[in-house]
């Protein structure tokens, strides 16, 4: 049997978008994202339907549990990036966020929260997405990136990151915050912290130069080195091509690194020897969903859950 980790979950929930497109509402705070062109959409909604349809496969290839959701609504140009919206945890726990871009807030489901209920073992749903009437958000693991195993909460600050409801996600889900300034190589502060790092069980990826003080930029090196995790810097190019936006997954070998084609070409020989030492790299072609800002760990919400002995529901999710 393979070696599981807390870090890296066997199953996930992945969105299949009908009406993809770059969401104007984003544009502003994410420097990642590119326009769109005009009069192209549905080559761009087809591409997108096409991009994940392909990952999935892969990712089922490799021993990875897909729950695949579809999106065919047109008013959701995001809903592709589901992690934003949810996070599962041991024990049973679940947390709904509040989200920034207003057309980002009807991208939560209530059918994806049900099939969790009938499949996995839900013990309570903590929502927070009430204090959007506050101008508090704080969007999922896209805004925090969790170590799941030495229960830290990586965040970097943005519109998009509520230090006061990091605290409170923290105090209830027994998390440490670790709070930091990152910036882009043109100085504006980066999005979502899952754009500049990413942590797995024996392996991190950090752009460490997105942090300008060098305090907390050593604070963030020797806590991801603790117990022996290999420490990986990204460059500004390689955060610019999405190199820190993977996630660990368990698969039928072993566990496994995902990433996207694009962040698998931006690193270099070396990087890549280091990582493939601890686990295997699976890059993901998708090139048109990465023009909306986000990449191959935005598009994966991991399941963190206990599977119920007899599924109430099984197979794929409508």
């Amino acid at each position: 049997m393979p070696q599981t980790s807390l870090q890296a979950p066997s199953a996930v929930i992945m969105i299949r978008p009908h009406h993809f497109r770059p969401n104007t509402q984003t544009a502003r705070d994410n420097g990642f994202q590119v326009s769109a062109p005009k009069g192209g959409e549905a080559d761009l909604s087809k591409r997108a339907f096409e991009e994940v349809t392909t990952a999935v496969e892969a990712l089922r290839c490799e021993g990875v549990e897909v729950n695949l959701f579809e999106d065919p609504r047109d008013d959701r140009p995001d809903a592709v990036f589901p992690n934003n919206w949810f996070s599962t945890h041991p024990g049973g726990h679940v947390a709904v966020y509040p989200m920034y871009s207003q057309n980002r807030r009807i991208e939560r489901r209530q059918d994806v929260l049900e099939m969790l209920k009938a499949r996995y073992r839900v013990q309570d749903i903590i929502d927070y997405s009430g204090l959007e009437q506050d101008a508090l958000y704080l969007e999922g693991t896209g805004a925090m990136v969790l170590d799941h195993v030495e229960r830290v909460a990586y965040a970097a600050r943005s519109k998009r990151t509520s230090e006061v409801l990091l605290e409170r996600f923290c105090t209830h889900f027994n998390y440490e915050p670790m709070v930091f300034d990152a910036h882009d190589a043109q100085g504006l502060p980066i999005y979502h912290t899952n754009v500049l790092m990413c942590v797995g069980t024996d392996v991190a990826l950090i752009g460490l130069d997105t942090i300008l003080d060098a305090g907390r930029r050593e604070e963030l090196r020797k806590r991801l080195a603790h117990n022996g995790r290999d420490v990986i810097e990204l460059s500004h190019d390689q955060i610019a091509n999405f190199a820190g936006n993977a996630i660990e997954l368990q698969g039928k070998d072993g566990r496994l690194l995902a990433m996207s084609r694009r962040a698998f070409d931006a690193l270099s020989p070396e990087q890549r020897g280091r990582i493939e030492a601890h686990l295997k790299i699976l890059p993901l072609d998708i090139p048109t969903i990465e023009m909306a800002g986000g990449s191959v760990r935005c598009t994966i919400a991991g399941i963190h859950l206990s599977p119920r002995p007899n599924p109430e529901t099984e197979g794929e999710a409508a």
